[in-house]
């Protein structure tokens, strides 16, 4: 019973880790772009590196090839848009905005685990699904931000890099019998390519940038993205694409935590209590998710 217990609680661990990283990764992002290295060339970097890390990681493993290529082929791109969208949307936007837009994700997530997967969700889902999605509406709201609605760049890379996410998680469940190494490898692969057709289509050229920050860029990538992407894959393809979105909710709180210890945005009383009910929904994920695992 004990080891069933540890089991169960690992994803909902691997995406509470997630989603802390998740939150701070904008701040290295912008301490690279002010030393003149752009979001899309720091996504090539850092990606790049997991990449090779990860082709040493599959080549000496044993696992089986793919045998969804189709749902594979559609994860390794949606991964990819997901994750360069976001770099750019937290580089170009307001950390706090961007990161409510980006977690509109949940209700793709229901709607899409519900249509392609059938995975029919209860009514305690419903209602952790509008406890979290109620906190993060109060946590986040701004008369001077405006309605979470697309109204530049930023806005439209952070829904889409959501809805990508949401679309990528449903394509790892529907295809769970791969290991976690090519889902990995197929994540890196993924930012690799979007990254590099961008730059090459908008034309943006090597930046001359210090040694020190193009360090910066690779360890981002061997302690950053590497990790970040591990324990995202292992939670998600554990765990109904619903619940594990709302427990990435997570991410709001770290992110509106980390904005205003090092930038001068300063949290509201309605931002901490949106925070209570997104803490509160992801407790009611995860024990759900226990509940299921101890049923088993």
């Amino acid at each position: 019973m004990t080891l069933k217990q540890n089991h169960s609680m690992l994803p909902v661990f691997s995406l509470l880790v997630a989603a802390t990283m998740w939150g701070v990764v904008w701040y290295p992002l912008r301490l690279l772009e002010e030393q003149g290295l752009h979001g899309l060339w720091a996504s090539l970097i850092g990606y790049g590196v997991a990449l090779l890390m990860g082709l040493i990681w599959l080549a000496r493993s044993k696992a089986k090839w793919p045998g969804h290529p189709l749902a594979f082929s559609l994860m390794v791109l949606a991964v990819g848009w997901c994750n360069v969208a976001f770099v750019l949307a937290v580089l170009e936007g307001t950390v706090v905005r961007v990161m409510l837009l980006f977690y509109l994700s949940p209700l793709w997530a229901l709607i899409l685990g519900w249509l392609l997967l059938n995975e029919k969700p209860t009514r305690l889902s419903w209602l952790i699904f509008v406890v979290g999605l109620v906190g993060a509406l109060i946590m986040l709201w701004d008369e001077n931000i405006g309605f979470p609605w697309p109204r530049d760049r930023a806005d439209w890379l952070a829904v889409s890099s959501g809805l990508a996410f949401s679309f990528s998680n449903v394509m790892m469940r529907y295809v769970g019998d791969v290991d976690i190494v090519y889902k990995a490898n197929a994540s890196w692969l993924g930012v690799v390519v979007i990254a590099a057709l961008w730059i090459l289509f908008a034309g943006i050229e090597w930046p001359s940038v210090s040694t020190a920050t193009l360090s910066g860029a690779v360890l981002l990538g061997v302690f950053g993205f590497f990790v970040m992407s591990l324990v995202v894959i292992y939670g998600v393809t554990h765990m109904p694409v619903h619940r594990s979105a709302v427990i990435l909710l997570f991410e709001l709180v770290i992110g509106a935590v980390s904005s205003m210890l090092l930038t001068d945005e300063v949290i509201l009383i309605r931002e901490w209590v949106g925070g209570f009910l997104i803490l509160f929904s992801s407790t009611l994920a995860a024990r759900e998710h226990l509940d299921e695992g101890q049923a088993v």
